[in-house]
């Protein structure tokens, strides 16, 4: 397939720059790829679709505050310093903007005491940074960088964006992104969901900056994304497992999960960590995903790709047809999908 496959025309209007006052009431398209079947919904009406026995699969990574604005110090120019990776506690890995800033030894003020010094240029506009505060350089850090909202919200984060570009179960620190299909969910759904024998069970995969950007070269199977780490739990193996026994379907919450869950060997005793650049588009068989809730995603986004390999690439444009010409709101503040390959049993 061409990258051009993947092209769809939206609307301006239609990218959410704000969330909604109450997560739960977003619009759920649901979708049935067993007989083609559209349904428009609202997120909270959840309980309607998953049935008893059925797992829920979220991811629990947590946001982390990792966008810098500040100036050379050799020539007062602005620059953004966006973080990706603590190796030291004062040493990081980050992209430079604009990456000609990123010379070995150059410096960047933030303003207060807080500063980094380039130790060393990589590719792709990264850098290796070692950062300098005048107190506690953590919560400096958490002071002065702000919340990593992406490209397409055309506005600066307000305070709301700390709570609610987090989902409610996030602990594990470590992602640039949020896993936006998770953002739905109130303690309150997942209670009534709970109350209706549909389980759940969490994972962690630390979502990059790869997820913003677009796929490179127009020969779909030419791309790569880039690696990030994910670990699962032996508890969350064994619930899934157990699900798998007793008929149950499972659910996997956003992509990021699926991603993982077609990653690991469900059938490991023990718990799995490491790194996946998994890159799914059609065809592809998918063998541990039989539900996929997930938001709308960008044209020509390798997210776009997994979508169109899970519910069949026709009926994929044909949701998100519907999905426009119905003034779904797209993207990380935007609406979901819950896509069903069969009924439950």
């Amino acid at each position: 397939m061409k990258l051009d496959d993947f092209r769809y025309d939206l609307p301006p209007e239609l990218i959410a720059q704000r969330p909604l006052e109450d997560r739960s009431s977003s619009r759920l398209l649901a979708a049935r790829v067993f007989d083609h079947g559209l349904r428009d919904m609202f997120f909270r009406q959840l309980p309607e679709i998953l049935h008893s026995g059925d797992l829920l699969v979220l991811n629990d990574t947590r946001v982390f505050r990792a966008r810098l604005k500040g100036r050379k110090a050799a020539t007062g120019g602005m620059v953004e310093v966006f973080l990706l990776k603590r190796f030291e506690d004062d040493l990081w890995k980050a992209m430079v903007r604009p990456g000609r800033s990123a010379k070995a030894g150059a410096v960047f003020d933030f303003g207060g005491r807080l500063s980094c010094t380039v130790e060393e240029r990589l590719e792709h506009g990264r850098a290796m940074v070692r950062f300098s505060a005048g107190g506690n350089l953590s919560e400096t850090l958490e002071a002065e960088a702000r919340v990593p909202l992406p490209p397409y919200i055309r506005r600066e984060p307000e305070e709301l964006d700390r709570h609610r570009y987090q989902t409610v179960f996030a602990s594990a620190k470590g992602a640039v992104a949020a896993p936006t299909a998770g953002l739905h969910f109130t303690r309150e759904l997942l209670d009534r969901l709970a109350e209706g024998g549909v389980d759940r069970t969490f994972v962690t995969l630390h979502v990059g900056p790869g997820t913003f950007q677009p796929l490179r070269f127009a020969e779909i199977s030419r791309n790569r994304l880039e690696p990030e780490e994910y670990y699962v739990p032996a508890a969350s193996l064994e619930s899934i497992r157990s699900a798998r026994s007793r008929g149950g379907r499972i659910v996997a919450v956003g992509t990021t999960t699926t991603r993982i869950l077609e990653t690991v060997d469900l059938d490991s005793t023990g718990p799995l960590s490491g790194e996946t650049d998994m890159f799914i588009f059609p065809p592809y068989s998918f063998r541990n995903v039989d539900v996929l809730i997930t938001n709308f995603h960008l044209p020509e986004s390798s997210l776009l790709c997994l979508v169109a390999a899970f519910m069949g690439y026709d009926f994929m444009m044909r949701a998100y047809t519907h999905a426009v010409e119905n003034s779904y709101r797209f993207y990380s503040y935007g609406d979901a999908m819950i896509i069903e390959k069969e009924p439950a049993g």
